[in-house]
């Protein structure tokens, strides 16, 4: 896992700030206590979920569909709000911080179209920094920076909708980090890539110094990429432990219908 140090190096213009510093975060970066909701329908999707997730952990979430893993991370920057509490760097979200938690937590969604919208890369990745009332430097040294942690330096000016899927998926991991976030929450962020494209994924995130919560049905990234994983079945936590216990009991897995690696 690398260090804000250790990138710091490697990248003397990374801030190492991350809207709150995690070398300055003692207590959890996540915390969600007895947290519920159900959609309007009244499908339950969460049913009193304890969550606590430290500074720089990589954090698998897996379930059956349905599970409520896409639910959870939308709770994490005030998407969706049910009961219980939900504390982002240590302040528990309410009506006069959704704007600080959002810069916290940078939300990739599965599907990049849902959050690729602008005309070029550069606006689509420029998006939150504009929004963040940097000057144009700052955006321009944002955007830039982005892009290269992503491998997709020279993509400026290319029309998102022209891309790849794997490329759109960088292109969206790039809007985020451009608004350096403490926090990456990832639904579903290797489903339909290619292996070499699904490798390169992989790499990129492992270099990423942010705290990750990553809900996923790709069990050998979980197994290669993140070392704690939460099991959530019916909006319930029902395991959460070190990645290779909870991979190498398969009568938990076959329990919540997953498969090991």
């Amino acid at each position: 896992m690398v260090s804000i140090s250790a990138e710091s190096a490697r990248h003397p213009e990374y801030s190492t700030d991350l809207h709150g510093s995690l070398e300055e975060q003692h207590g959890p970066v996540i915390a969600l206590t007895g947290v519920s909701f159900s959609y309007p329908d009244g499908r339950r999707a969460l049913d009193n979920v304890n969550l606590v997730v430290r500074a720089r952990e990589k954090v698998a979430l897996v379930g059956p569909n349905g599970a409520g893993k896409s639910t959870l991370l939308l709770h994490l920057n005030g998407i969706l709000r049910g009961r219980g509490a939900v504390a982002i760097m240590g302040n528990e979200l309410g009506d006069g911080n959704l704007g600080l938690v959002r810069s916290q937590v940078g939300m990739v969604f599965q599907h990049p179209d849902d959050q690729l919208f602008s005309p070029t890369v550069f606006e689509d990745v420029a998006f939150g920094p504009l929004h963040m009332n940097l000057d144009d430097d700052e955006v321009h040294r944002r955007v830039s920076w982005a892009l290269a942690q992503v491998g997709m330096e020279g993509f400026e000016n290319r029309m998102p909708h022209h891309l790849s899927l794997g490329e759109k998926k960088r292109i969206a991991i790039a809007t985020v980090l451009a608004m350096q976030p403490a926090i990456l929450a990832l639904d579903e962020p290797s489903g339909e890539l290619d292996p070499r494209a699904r490798r390169g994924l992989i790499r990129l995130l492992g270099s990423l110094p942010q705290t990750m919560l990553v809900a996923t049905h790709d069990m050998r990234l979980v197994d290669e990429l993140l070392p704690r994983t939460v099991v959530l079945d019916g909006g319930r936590v029902v395991a959460d432990g070190p990645t290779q216990s909870i991979l190498s009991d398969t009568v938990l897995l076959d329990r919540h219908g997953l498969e090991p690696p």
